[in-house]
Order: C-alpha cells, then sequence, then structure tokens
C-alpha cells in the first residue's frame, strides 16, 4: 500500500488536515515523514490503481462518503424545475433522500391520484380564475420559514412560475399542505422568498400582463400592462397562507425578476430586480426587434426597494383596491405612499442578495462582468435626503447611483447569483465562464484575511452554471462548510444515455480560507431542472417518525373525521347512492378484504393504518379506477370515485410490508 493514502486517512482522522494533504500530494509536495498509523485492506492500492485514481480523488471520496446508517450534516431542498416537484439531497453524500411532490401527481405517494386529502386535489377542486385543474407545474425557488433571519425548520415553500401559484410544505412531514393561484398574475419569478420572521412569503411577478386576467392589446403595454409583488400573510400556527390578510404592490411593467428581503440593518425593506426598462413587446414575425434584442438595449435597469412594512400600513389603513378578491395598492398610491423607489442597475441583472448583515445588497448583471454592492444605509440616506435622479414614466423616484453604491467587483462573464459564508466571502456563479467565484465582503462586514473587495479565487464547474447554495448561505448566520452549483449542462460528465442529459449538481469544499475550494461530487440529476436550493442543518429539520395518532389527516394535520375510534372496527355502509368503506391495514391484511358495489355508486373509501412502527408503510391501489395512496403509520387516506366500470378488481397493498406482503390484497365487485 503507497504511503501517500495512508496520509489521506490520516487526514480524514484529523479533519481538516485532509484537504491541505491532498493538495500537497496533487502538487508533488508530500514526503513521507515516519512509519503509517493507519492502513487499508490489502486489496485498496490496487483497487485505486484499477480505477485510475489521483490522490485528489480519493480526498474528495472521503470526504463525502457516509458509511452505511451515518446521517448527513446537511439537507439541501432543491426545485425540480417542470418535474413540478422539490428534491430533497443530502449533504455531503450528495444521496437522493426524497421527492416532494408538490404541482405534479405522483402515484408512490398517492399525491393527485386519488387521494382526497391532498393540497394538488383541493387547488384542482376549487375554482381559480384562469387556473386548472392542472397537473404540472414549473418550480424555481424554494425558500425555508425563517425566525429572526435564520433557517427554524419548520416550513418550506416553493413557487410554480409556469400558471402563478405557491404552496406550503409542512416540514413535519414533508407534505405538500396548501397550494394557491395568485388572483391577479400569471407569472411568478422573485418568489419564493420570506421575511426574517416569516410574516409574509413574498411573490414576484416576471412578465408584464393586464391585472386581474384581463385582454389588452399588446399596443396598450406602457398604459394596460403591470408588474405585482405580492405579500401573503403566513398564518405559523395553522400552517397556512391566510389569503383574507395578504395584499400586492402594483409595479410598472418591467419584467420584475428575483428578489430578497432585507435583515437587521435593512429589516423592513425588499429588493427586487427588473429587466425590460426598455418596455420592449417583441413581436420578431412582424418585423420588430426581438425581446432578447428588445430588452437587452439599455445599460442600466432597475432595482427595486420596497418598503415592505410600510406597505402593510398602507393596506390596513384601506388604501388599496380589490382585484379578483385581492388588496393591491395602485402604483400611485405607492409613489403617494413612499413605498417604491428605483436605483439603477447594471444591464439585465439577475441575481440580487442581500449579505448576512444586512447591510449590503449584492446585484448581478448578465451582461456586466461586476458585481455591484449597494450599502443599505446609503440606500435610506438617500431616501431620507430625496437624493434621486429623477423619476421613471411612471413617477417612481430613481435614487442616484452613486449615492447608494457601495463597490464594484470584476468577477468574469455572465455573473448571476451570490451566496456567502460565515468567513467574509461571498460567492458568485459566472454563467458563461463556468465557474464559481469566491471574493471578499469588504467594509464592515470584511472578516476574510485577504481584506477588502476582491476576488480570491475561481472554482471552475461543469457547466453554464445558474444558482448557486450554500450552506444556510441567505441567512443572517451562515454555515460555510459546503456550496452546492446547480449547472444546467453536463455535456460529456454522464454516459450517453440520449439527447436528453440530466442536470449536474456539483459539491464543493468551502470549508477552507484563501484559494483552496473544490469540486469534491458531481451528482447527476436526471428529474428536470432545478433552479434554485436552500441548504439548511439536518438537526433543525423535527420530522416526525411515525404521525401522532390513529387516523392521521396530513392535509389538515389533525386526526380525520372519518377515521375508526377504538376498539377499531371495519366497516361498509350505503347511505343514499354512496357506499361507505372504512378499511383497515394492518400487516399483512386489509379489513375488509371483499367490497361489492353497483355500477353507477358512488364510493367513499377510507383506508387507515393501524401501524405504529417506523418504516411500516402500506400502500392502496385499486387497478382501472387510477387510484394510488401510500399509507404510512397512523395515516387514514380517503379516496372518492364513481363505480362507473363493472367487473372484479383485485385491490392491494403497493409497499413491500412484510413476508406475506402479496397476500395482502383484497376484491373490489362491481355488480352490474
Amino acid at each position: 500500500m503507497s504511503a501517500w493514502v495512508k496520509w489521506l486517512l490520516l487526514g480524514a482522522v484529523v479533519g481538516g488536515v485532509l484537504g491541505v494533504v491532498a493538495t500537497g500530494l496533487f502538487n508533488g509536495k508530500h514526503k513521507e515523514a515516519g512509519p503509517p498509523i493507519l492502513s487499508l485492506p490489502g486489496d485498496a492500492d490496487q483497487l485505486i490503481k484499477d480505477r485510475n485514481l489521483n490522490p485528489d480523488d480519493v480526498a474528495a471520496a472521503l470526504a463525502t462518503y457516509q458509511p452505511s446508517g451515518r446521517h448527513d450534516e446537511f439537507i439541501m431542498f432543491a426545485s425540480g424545475g417542470h418535474s413540478g416537484q422539490v428534491h430533497v439531497i443530502g449533504i455531503p453524500s450528495m444521496r437522493i433522500l426524497k421527492t416532494i411532490a408538490v404541482y405534479s401527481p405522483d402515484s408512490w405517494s398517492g399525491y393527485g391520484v386519488g387521494v382526497k386529502e391532498t393540497a394538488l386535489d383541493e387547488f384542482n377542486r376549487t375554482k381559480h380564475p384562469g387556473r386548472g385543474p392542472l397537473t404540472w407545474g414549473d418550480t424555481h425557488h424554494p425558500a425555508l420559514s425563517e425566525t429572526a433571519g435564520d433557517y427554524d425548520g419548520q416550513f418550506l415553500f416553493i413557487n410554480d412560475k409556469g400558471n402563478g401559484r405557491l404552496a406550503v410544505i409542512d416540514l413535519r412531514d414533508l407534505e405538500t399542505k396548501q397550494i394557491l393561484a395568485n388572483p391577479v398574475f400569471n407569472n411568478n419569478h422573485g418568489s419564493t422568498m420570506v421575511t426574517p420572521d416569516t410574516e409574509y412569503v413574498v411573490e414576484g411577478s416576471q412578465y408584464a400582463v393586464p391585472l386581474g386576467h384581463k385582454y389588452a392589446p399588446i399596443e396598450k403595454y406602457k398604459e394596460e400592462y403591470r408588474g405585482l409583488i405580492t405579500f401573503w400573510k403566513f398564518d405559523r400556527a395553522k400552517g397556512r397562507i391566510d389569503e383574507a390578510n395578504s395584499f400586492a404592490l402594483e409595479v410598472p411593467p418591467y419584467w420584475q425578476d428575483l428578489s430578497d428581503c432585507g435583515k437587521k440593518v435593512s429589516d423592513g425593506w425588499i429588493f427586487v430586480n427588473s429587466i425590460n426598462t426598455e418596455l420592449a413587446t417583441g413581436g420578431v414575425e412582424d418585423g420588430n426587434p426581438p425581446f432578447e434584442a428588445g430588452v437587452s438595449r439599455n445599460d442600466m435597469d432597475y432595482l427595486h426597494a420596497i418598503n415592505w412594512k410600510k406597505a402593510e400600513q398602507v393596506a390596513k389603513a384601506g388604501k388599496t383596491t380589490t382585484v379578483n378578491g385581492m388588496k393591491v395598492i395602485p402604483l400611485q398610491a405607492a409613489v403617494d405612499e413612499g413605498l417604491l423607489y428605483f436605483i439603477p442597475e447594471p444591464k439585465s441583472p439577475h441575481g440580487v442578495d442581500v449579505s448576512p448583515s444586512g447591510k449590503y445588497v449584492v446585484v448581478s448583471g448578465k451582461l456586466d462582468p461586476h458585481v455591484t454592492v449597494y450599502a443599505a444605509d446609503k440606500i435610506l440616506a438617500a431616501v431620507a435626503a430625496k437624493d434621486f435622479e429623477g423619476k421613471d414614466p411612471y413617477g417612481v423616484p430613481v435614487i442616484r447611483f452613486d449615492a447608494a453604491k457601495e463597490a464594484q467587483v470584476e468577477l468574469g462573464l455572465g455573473p448571476l447569483h451570490t451566496q456567502f459564508d460565515d468567513k467574509g466571502y461571498a460567492y458568485t456563479s459566472l454563467f458563461l465562464d463556468n465557474a464559481v467565484v469566491r471574493w471578499t465582503l469588504g467594509g464592515t462586514d470584511q472578516k476574510a484575511p485577504e481584506g477588502g473587495w476582491k476576488v480570491v479565487q475561481s472554482i471552475p464547474v461543469q457547466y453554464n452554471v445558474g444558482h448557486i447554495s450554500a450552506a444556510e448561505g441567505d441567512t443572517a448566520s451562515p454555515k460555510g462548510k459546503y456550496l452546492v452549483a446547480l449547472n444546467k449542462w453536463s455535456v460529456d460528465r454522464f454516459p450517453n444515455l440520449g439527447p436528453l442529459l440530466p442536470q449536474n449538481l456539483q459539491l464543493i469544499d468551502i470549508s477552507r480560507p484563501g484559494d483552496h475550494c473544490r469540486v469534491i461530487y458531481d451528482l447527476p440529476l436526471g428529474i428536470a431542472e432545478p433552479h434554485y436550493a436552500q441548504i439548511i442543518k439536518a438537526d433543525k429539520l423535527k420530522c416526525w417518525e411515525v404521525y401522532p395518532q390513529i387516523g392521521f389527516d396530513t392535509h389538515a394535520m389533525a386526526k380525520s373525521p372519518s377515521a375508526p375510534t377504538e376498539p377499531y372496527k371495519s366497516s361498509v355502509t350505503v347511505k343514499g347512492d354512496t357506499v361507505e368503506v372504512n378499511m383497515l391495514a394492518i400487516r399483512s391484511h386489509f379489513d375488509p378484504e371483499h367490497v361489492k358495489v353497483k355500477k353507477g355508486q358512488k364510493v367513499k373509501w377510507t383506508v387507515t393504518s393501524l401501524e405504529s412502527t417506523r418504516d411500516a408503510t402500506h400502500g392502496f391501489c385499486i387497478p382501472s379506477y387510477n387510484l394510488a395512496a401510500s399509507v404510512e403509520p397512523g395515516k387514514t387516506v380517503t379516496v372518492e370515485f364513481v363505480a362507473d366500470k363493472e367487473g372484479v378488481f383485485p385491490f392491494y397493498c403497493l409497499e413491500f410490508c412484510s413476508a406475506l406482503h402479496l397476500e395482502m390484497m383484497g376484491y373490489l365487485m362491481v355488480q352490474p
């Protein structure tokens, strides 16, 4: 066995030495210094040779390998793009632990395929203007609930850009509890973001349209089209959005892009960037400039600075109009009340991120090689002094650029998104340069040893990186240690399995100061495109192992009124034209096993698991009726259908629950 392998193992034991040893080996600087302290099995050295691994490969493997039964330190919640779902990934192992069904049906959990107690079912049964029934979504930006600007591990919110929706996920069981649609707008992108104590979930629009799902010709774009920033009030006790106490703010028809909420010194404000200050309307088929050119002419666009706490008071005072039941603060009222200000920002911005102290707002322009850093205290001082360089065409005051700017740092081509760590570094993705840049935060946030506002390292990634996510890297207390690059292209990273390629999520070790960051894992994610992710310390999550009581309705998060009570008994009863089945599930049988109905009757079928052992999950399905459900320990699910197909239909357990799993079945007999 070679000496360098033994020293790598020694480095693993003593923690941080691992990376230093690996770096030294790779540079050819390591020299043997005494007898080995640890040893590997005799075939390990041969295995390394056979697989053509170098020292960095072995170091990366040791840094990410999780032995069986050992849990990850962090959990990442990544959007699932147009799969409509959310992926749960362990870090540093980069193991995919779970997919949370949100906007698309999921037969594993029964979500959207017959189970009545799901958010998707509730949404599709409720009338929403211009919405539904819908079975797909385009998730972009997950947001964990916060207390005092730090993740508290209680809830997760996720948007649906395609259909202007927002969902609430309860992290006690990682199930979606609520889906609602914006009654005023079609698309959202700068969402979901939360205020520091999750008072509101912020939903920013994307493409301007006439408000209220109305029609207006494109020739009336400037007059009739608008953007929208919605503040959904969150009731933490109920775990639901409180629509009655929510409100929205009308903004000009620039395309509002991403947003971030202020914290600490900037608490009470949100910052939203925008593109298309040109008010371009496209129409390449008519000989007009295409949108990609039309919205990229101006050298500067507008960063929106919104005083949400003041807007809340304006909404409570009734200075709103009502559009499809939503309270909306009109654009003119926003100007008159001093709620909305613009700050020039480099052209085509796509990232806006508030530093951990809340003192700095970092903006990246896709067509500018710099990141621009604004100081929150300078913005507030400019507002107070009315240090404006004029107004936009809609009368919104425009803060003088140099009055708000703190610094500009040249990073490279295509800067997009910024995250932060606990050592005074910021990290920005470069889409065109295929890299993540580590740079130092100057000013009063400065803790990095290099000092100043300057680039420390450019870390190559494969390829076309979009969002990045550091461990709690957008909170008041980042954890550092790891960062994930969510790359749009994978090209040659994985075996060729056809033209539709997976995304490549790369794990980067950012634990050491200076220029020692390195990629240590590639995760192919072939489940649509993850856009953004948030990473939380695993010990902040307090998930249930089993449901709190037998008969638990996971949508209501309370005991189901349809569930049986002790002593648990099954029943089949006929009430008018409806047959009500109350079924029990316990290893390894259903009770009852025979259910007889007549063709045309309505069926309300409730299944309750009597299990109380962790992981003793059952499934339930009825072939030909498009019904499937997951019945975890203590859970109750209800499916409703019309028995419109005569015949004999075996129902059975979907989860391999015991040695007699195959025998856990029964017959639905639909008589002519």
